[in-house]
């Protein structure tokens, strides 16, 4: 998952106010047995559910969205190869079936992936679900018309690289067979035992091509899943989801599908949302949010309510906020004063800048402290809860500044809590300590992701952040450290500008791997070696509160995503 800006309008859980992303073991309502508030805990089918909304649910066309996994408003009109595990905490992070049988069949080297359709599988109007629409379904997300989503595939399938999608080229993708329309086989470029993740994405949906409306296909997609789209007014401002009769729970172990209709209100204050949640008043008490998490002041507010405390969700997701350097600027290129800067660090008032420690976890790592993600404690720089300045100086000194040195720190000016002043004064506050003098160069969210993200402009000290588009050290660590992802002339993404062979060869040889445990382990390995350099200082990872109405029911958060699984909610 790339940076914030573009986070927010890949998964219908992402946030402006903190993203949707983020750590341990991820439970339901404060300890609590995630089951909702109320004295019947059973869920029960029926009822309508109402979605409060900050971001509207734009471009509801599986080729344009960016979701992976599932557990949001898209997931239950859209059903994927594979989805997630619909369980609080770990067990939420594993992958597993959804339209297929398993989770996917590799060849010996992982370059070749089969799968086989469930049988009796269908779309909102009865009609079949089959392979051929599943590689359509593909195939039109590379159209230009239809762009915004996951763009693995486009590197990864045999062929796919300039591939511009079915209106232009009728012929399709060959790295894409369909023998029968129970089977699909994908061609890959190189080994990616992470396949069966890639295919939660929603690109991977199938789509009847007789009833493909190109652009207009977002007002009413066809349903895979157990809702179907009779509402959909201001590009996804207003959703209203009903039953799809021809979905099968037979077939669908993952998504509940208790309410009997959704209802999505988005282009609301945040403020707002979170007030007509915590009155619970009328439709409201049966209400969720897919995107707003409760700030520190209102969290302060909510925690000193027992009844509003015992409807908070809590959760982490895979998610990490950082110091970046650039080491191809003095004083940066000089490896003794990132240690410095690593030991000088105050986690303790970070994270009191991050909204406090029921909002932010101390990290020292940069993989989320997460098994999936094959989180492996270190410290290489261990500096204690508030800095150690002494070591700093130290470091300083053996670096040829032992009258300590000026530097510029980029941030951005949005009020995120993430890469914003409150942080950024935090670290300034911290170095000085060290002898380090921090100017502060705040800019506009636009200018701060541009500059950061172009190798022409990268400043040499500056705060980002990183979430995984699934739960695997691949996609955590990868874009930020294989050199072979460097971008010259575009977004780019590996900070430090890294190209060491030993850890591009790593990386390859963790994709080769299909045992996902075995590659968790490497990653998190690779991760302890990487950070060794000192190319990133790792801040906190972000904990997510966020509140649902009175009358919901059956809460499940799991560590893949962070945040509600609304295909597991009942109101009733």
């Amino acid at each position: 998952m790339r940076q914030p800006s573009v986070i927010a309008r890949r998964v219908a859980a992402a946030s402006v106010s903190l993203v949707v992303a983020a750590g341990a073991a991820a439970c339901g309502p404060e300890d609590n047995d995630a089951k909702g508030a109320g004295g019947d805990s059973t869920p029960h089918k029926g009822g309508t559910l109402t979605v409060l909304n900050s971001n509207p649910q734009q471009d509801f066309d599986p080729a344009r969205l960016y979701t992976s996994g599932g557990g949001n408003v898209p997931s239950l009109v859209f059903r994927t190869l594979t989805t997630r595990n619909r369980e609080n905490g770990e067990a939420g992070a594993k992958v597993v079936p959804d339209l297929a049988t398993d989770t996917g069949r590799p060849n010996k080297d992982a370059t070749v992936w089969t799968y086989t359709l469930k049988e009796g599988l269908k779309y909102e109007d009865g009609s079949p679900i089959t392979t051929a629409d599943i590689k359509y379904g593909i195939e039109r997300s590379f159209a230009p018309e239809l762009s915004g989503g996951a763009p693995y595939l486009r590197d990864w399938l045999v062929g796919a690289a300039d591939y511009q999608g079915p209106y232009k080229d009728k012929k399709g993708l060959a790295a894409i067979e369909t023998p029968d329309a129970r089977t699909i086989v994908f061609h890959l470029n190189k080994p990616e035992g992470e396949f069966p993740y890639l295919a939660t994405q929603t690109q991977f949906t199938p789509v009847p091509k007789a009833k493909d409306t190109g652009t207009k296909y977002e007002q009413h997609p066809v349903s895979s899943g157990p809702y179907k789209v009779v509402t959909n007014e201001n590009d996804g401002e207003r959703l209203v989801l009903e039953r799809n009769t021809h979905w099968s729970a037979s077939t669908d172990a993952e998504r509940k599908a208790y309410p009997d209709k959704v209802d999505v209100r988005s282009g609301l204050d945040s403020s707002v949302i979170n007030q007509r949640l915590s009155a619970s008043q009328g439709t409201d008490a049966a209400a969720v949010t897919t995107d707003t998490n409760l700030g520190p002041a209102e969290l302060a507010k909510v925690t000193g309510d027992k009844e509003l405390a015992a409807r908070v969700g809590t959760g982490h997701f895979g998610y990490t906020n950082y110091i970046a350097f650039n080491p191809t600027i003095k004083p940066f290129d000089n490896a003794k004063v990132r240690q410095a800067i690593s030991y000088a660090i105050d986690r303790s008032s970070v994270v009191n800048a991050a909204g406090g420690s029921a909002l932010a976890e101390p990290a020292t790592t940069f993989l989320p402290n997460q098994k999936s993600f094959g989180y492996t404690q270190y410290d290489h720089f261990p500096a204690g809860d508030a800095g150690d300045a002494a070591k700093a100086k130290e470091l300083l000194k053996e670096a040829g500044y032992a009258k300590g040195l000026t530097v510029t720190l980029t941030h951005s000016n949005a009020k995120d809590f993430e890469t914003s002043p409150e942080i950024a004064t935090a670290i300034q506050d911290a170095l000085k300590k060290a002898g380090i003098t921090v100017k502060l160069q705040g800019l506009e969210e636009n200018d701060y992701s541009d500059k950061i993200h172009s190798v022409k402009t990268e400043p040499g000290f500056f705060l980002a952040h990183w979430g995984a588009d699934w739960p695997s050290g691949g996609p955590f660590l990868a874009p930020i450290f294989d050199g072979r992802q460097i971008v010259k002339d575009g977004a780019n993404f590996n900070t430090g500008l890294l190209d060491d062979k030993s850890v591009n060869t790593e990386i390859d040889a963790i994709n080769k791997l299909t045992d996902l445990d075995a590659a968790a382990k490497r990653w998190g390995a690779l991760d302890a070696k990487i950070g060794e350099q000192a190319l990133t200082v790792p801040l906190f990872h972000p904990v997510y509160k966020r509140l649902y109405g009175e009358d919901i029911k059956n809460v499940v958060i799991s560590d893949w995503t962070g945040v509600l699984d609304i295909s597991q909610v009942a109101v009733k």
